[in-house]
């Protein structure tokens, strides 16, 4: 009777298993570049189940040059996007398209501008480098970096992402993003450069945000629910737990990914306060504010970046975040 019991028990569990599987929701989510340490607690959510939990079958789509997972999501072929920074949810609106964002893993911005060691003693010692500055960064942080502290379009000279000039000459800054080119100049020039983060300087844009279509929060508010705190979890348990599991799917889905510069990149996430730092320490990772939002938007009308009509509380919405969902895995 005892063998008898055991066999049923576990053929329940196996139909009780099968069933959940079959009522999982599966939801697409794309990412806006290759698979790295930036997009880990996603990546953690899949790997531990997190995102099962609360009943998701998440398939992460990465991004890279030749991949636009937006576009893919504005045809309805991804439900989540993972966004750059607020310029991009501002111009969504601008152009009519209904994209929402709907969480803000990274507090700051990890656009860096490095320098040689001790080449300036300041963010303002900047002014007196040649800066190698992409076309893209010119047209956005650069324009705020002219209005807020004087830089001039004279001392930029364009970025190639080539770092020899950089290498070669030390009275040159060069923009990056905190976890490669730093990596990057310590490998290649055989020297830990200077790193000047432009969100402690006041660029205070979110990043790395989380992007849905506003038909999928007013269809599909439980989905979208799920996958922002499902997402908030993993990147809790990412940065202060085990990430082995993430680690290998993120090398698995980028060939071209090393451990050393995953642990590189957490180690830059947490000693900058790129995902958990300001708010998110009291209201937990992934929250957005109107206050933050507004400062932003209100800088970049400022520089010239922005349009000073545009309805920039259409960009986001904060009904998803700010509860402090996963801040006991941090403990």
């Amino acid at each position: 009777m005892k063998r008898t019991y055991l066999l049923a028990s576990a053929a329940t569990l196996l139909i009780a298993g099968a069933a959940n599987a079959q009522d999982l929701t599966e939801v697409s989510f794309g990412t806006n570049w290759l698979a790295q340490a930036e997009h880990g607690g996603f990546y953690q959510a899949v790997a531990d189940g997190t995102y099962e939990a609360c009943g998701l079958d998440v398939t992460i789509v990465p991004g890279g040059p030749q991949v636009n997972n937006r576009a893919l999501m504005l045809a309805g072929r991804i439900d989540y996007h993972m966004g750059g920074d607020l310029l991009q949810a501002f111009n969504a609106v601008k152009e009519g398209v209904p994209v929402v964002s709907v969480a803000a893993i990274f507090q700051k911005h990890p656009q860096v501008i490095i320098t040689h060691p001790g080449a300036a003693d300041s963010f303002e010692g900047l002014k007196d480098l040649t800066l190698l500055i992409g076309d893209n960064g010119y047209q956005s942080y650069y324009q705020w970096m002219i209005a807020e502290y004087g830089f001039t379009a004279e001392q930029r000279e364009p970025y190639t992402f080539n770092p020899a000039p950089f290498l070669a000459d030390d009275t040159m800054g060069m923009q990056g993003y905190l976890s490669s080119e730093p990596y990057l100049v310590e490998k290649e020039g055989g020297f830990a450069p200077d790193i000047y983060l432009i969100a402690d300087a006041g660029y205070s844009t979110y990043a790395t945000t989380i992007e849905t279509m506003a038909d999928t929060i007013a269809n599909k508010p439980e989905e979208v629910t799920c996958f922002v705190e499902g997402s908030i979890k993993g990147w809790y348990t990412y940065l202060y737990g085990d990430h082995s599991a993430a680690d290998e799917m993120i090398m698995a889905d980028n060939p071209e990914m090393t451990q050393d510069k995953i642990d590189f990149a957490i180690e830059k996430m947490l000693s900058e306060g790129i995902v958990d730092s300001g708010e998110a320490e009291e209201m937990g990772i992934g929250v957005m504010t109107e206050t933050k939002v507004e400062d932003f938007y209100t800088k970049m009308v400022d520089s010239g970046v922005i349009d000073a009509d545009l309805d920039w509380q259409a960009a986001f919405t904060t009904e998803f975040v700010g509860n402090g969902v996963g801040m006991d895995i941090k403990q």
